[in-house]
């Protein structure tokens, strides 16, 4: 007896997995964050479970997603009251031809090449119509659509986008340099290097939460602390203190030669206890788009010891 065609539930779910790293590169953009735009797309993931029951079996899931994780970084931007969210001017009639030119390549480089973090400093629906066409590789018709816009307002919301990146980036000075590491962040890197599993155990807080992206979150000392023993399995993995948008992260290295970490984490403190701890393990494509910069001399030595 052959199986039935797969639940809804199950068919978003395939889909989410399939469309994540997309999903992300949008909503990083759209918040100017990495780090933000990974808890949207969590947030946009949750939601549309709760919300699948109600949906109608022929909505199509992809456009469905990405409206609501559109919706909830507007949500999230507009309660933070982000300093460029300005009014949207009317849009006026631009040409945009649908085979891309060589000049029209040359802006999605440009949208591409972009820090995530200068995004934000176009207004919100120029934005999202500059992610989407530029980063994604929309249609106009998919734009117009996802955006509850006409294709001529796309139009001239992405030509003004556009001109107005090209003045951020030309303006834009070099990131800022990284910051010597806490003393709380060295310690807990310094205890992973030295695989002391039990002293890491004890920076943490009784209430501590973990956070693993794709993975149900752990709560308290006993649960968090499993953490570390399945990290003690994997040999090679090497710590480094580093910033990233202003935030003090970890840097993972999983073959301390490579250029590049792998992943990354993050830490919240509260009364000198680990308090909550992000690791970004199984969501690597965010330390991809990540501008992280290491501490001064965090840079871990190819050929040391472990101890």
């Amino acid at each position: 007896m052959s199986a039935g065609p797969p639940s809804p539930k199950a068919r978003l779910l395939a889909l989410a997995d399939e469309l994540r790293p997309e999903l992300y590169r949008y909503c990083a953009r759209l918040m100017g964050s990495v780090i933000d735009g990974e808890d949207v797309v969590q947030d946009t993931l949750v939601r549309a479970l709760m919300a699948l029951q109600d949906l109608e079996e022929t909505t199509p899931l992809r456009p469905w997603l990405f409206r609501i994780a559109h919706n909830r970084a507007l949500d999230l931007l507009r309660s933070r009251a982000v300093r460029m969210a300005e009014p949207i001017d009317a849009a006026s009639d631009v040409a945009d031809p649908a085979s891309p030119d060589p000049v029209e390549m040359l802006m999605r480089q440009e949208a591409v090449k972009t820090a995530v973090s200068r995004f934000v400093e176009l207004p919100i629906l120029q934005r999202s119509v500059v992610i989407l066409k530029d980063v994604l590789d929309e249609s106009l018709i998919e734009i117009a659509a996802l955006l509850d816009l006409t294709v001529d307002a796309v139009k001239g919301h992405l030509a003004r986008g556009r001109a107005r990146l090209r003045e951020i980036n030309a303006q834009a000075g070099p990131l800022p340099d990284a910051r010597p590491a806490s003393a709380a962040v060295t310690r807990y890197v310094a205890l992973f290097n030295q695989r002391d599993w039990d002293g890491l155990r004890a920076l943490l807080a009784d209430d501590v939460k973990l956070n693993q992206s794709t993975y149900p979150l752990r709560v308290g000392r006993a649960d968090v602390g499993l953490f570390f023993t399945l990290y003690a399995r994997i040999d090679g993995v090497w710590l480094a203190p580093a910033w990233l948008e202003g935030r003090e992260v970890i840097a993972v290295f999983e073959d301390r030669a490579d250029p590049k970490p792998s992943y990354m984490m993050w830490l919240e403190w509260r009364d000198g206890r680990i308090s909550f701890i992000r690791d970004y393990r199984y969501v690597r494509y965010v330390a991809a788009e990540a501008e992280l910069a290491l501490a001064p001399d965090a840079r871990p030595a190819a050929d040391g010891a472990t101890h």
